[in-house]
């Protein structure tokens, strides 16, 4: 097996589809979301690519029809619920018949009222503010309630023009008996399963993430990456070990197509910048957050993978209700018809994808 073989079975594996929303979902087990929308945002981004006739959008149209919860797992987005009944019960309050702490009281509140505004929950609590993750002030009761979110107590029923609105969750058939360790390596399976082939670090880096995703379970996470490194599928090239999953042969189906993807910032392809970097050669980057005058590839830039290589990024924006696509290359554009033709077929799906005509 050599290291364009791994590289072509990375993308085979992962570019499924299409297949309706749910089975996308249930496939990647996992959906990561940002609240960027450049031109759209990364799980809508992520799925167009996936999921037959999709448009932006439609995941938050569709949440609360689909078996799915937002939660943390490596990151935040959208999990099945088969993920999310191995990630819970989570450290939680004790809920009182008579609530006593704010958090008590913001619980009964969402409970008694059943579906819950942050702006309708501040109305009525009025805590104030707090510093934020960036060192800013945030809205003291969202915080909490994303925090009781986080631990169990609320869940996000759906969105009204990207805010979150919160239920109560009943958590009383929610163990299914597992051992730590049995939720764990079937974790370990989910993350494997959408970001493989792995090298080993990343392999020991994703592991490590569900920590946010599990942290009751922090303290089993070294065991669980040990057998998770005796029971993959792996092979050794140029020095790295590389693991997938189980049952799979690791050699690619085919020759590549003349296919052109621009591809999500978080595609599960993109994700991990060690592998982009051993796969394609050179380091991608995420810059949103980086300042203008530093930035190489643009405040959202988009890879570019046509065939089996990742050969660039593009930049997309609307200007005056119509698509605009600036690119950049490692080495220049492909110069045969064929990538222009399947560039072109690319934004017109782009275009269809924003509902622009």
């Amino acid at each position: 097996m050599t290291l364009g073989d791994l590289r072509r079975f990375a993308i085979a594996r992962s570019l499924f589809g299409p297949v309706s929303l749910a089975r996308a979902v249930d496939i990647l087990g996992f959906v990561q979301a940002d609240p960027i929308r450049a031109p759209a945002r990364a799980q809508d981004l992520t799925l167009r690519q996936r999921v037959t006739n999709y448009r932006a959008g439609d995941l938050e149209a569709r949440y609360s029809s689909l078996a799915l919860e937002e939660d943390v797992l490596v990151n935040y987005g959208f999990v099945s619920h088969r993920v999310h009944a191995l990630m819970h019960p989570r450290a939680r309050l004790k809920l009182p018949a008579t609530p006593r702490t704010r958090s008590h009281k913001l619980v009964a509140f969402v409970r008694d009222s059943g579906e819950v505004h942050p702006r309708d929950a501040d109305a009525h609590f009025s805590h104030g503010t707090v510093t934020n993750y960036w060192g800013g002030s945030s809205n003291a009761t969202t915080h909490l309630l994303e925090e009781l979110h986080y631990r169990g107590w609320l869940r996000v029923t759906r969105r009204e023009r990207g805010i979150r609105l919160y239920g109560f969750r009943d958590i009383a058939a929610e163990d299914a008996g597992l051992s730590p360790r049995e939720r764990l390596d079937a974790l370990v399976d989910v993350v494997v399963k959408k970001y493989g082939p792995l090298p080993d670090l990343s392999l020991s880096y994703v592991v490590r993430r569900l920590r946010y995703g599990v942290p009751q379970l922090r303290a089993h996470l070294p065991g669980a990456l040990a057998r998770v490194r005796r029971r993959l599928r792996h092979t050794e090239i140029d020095g790295v070990r590389w693991y997938w999953p189980e049952g799979e042969s690791g050699k690619p189906p085919g020759a590549s197509d003349d296919t052109v993807r621009l591809l999500a910032p978080f595609d599960p392809i993109v994700w991990d910048r060690r592998r982009f970097e051993l796969f394609w050669g050179w380091p991608y980057r995420f810059e949103a957050y980086t300042p203008v005058s530093m930035r190489r590839f643009g405040y959202y830039a988009l890879p570019v993978l046509w065939r089996d290589r990742v050969i660039g990024w593009a930049n997309l924006s609307l200007v005056a209700g119509a698509l605009h696509a600036e690119f950049g290359y490692v080495e220049g554009p492909p110069r045969e018809r064929v990538f222009a033709r399947e560039l072109e077929a690319e934004l017109a799906h782009f275009r269809r994808f924003l509902r622009l005509g």
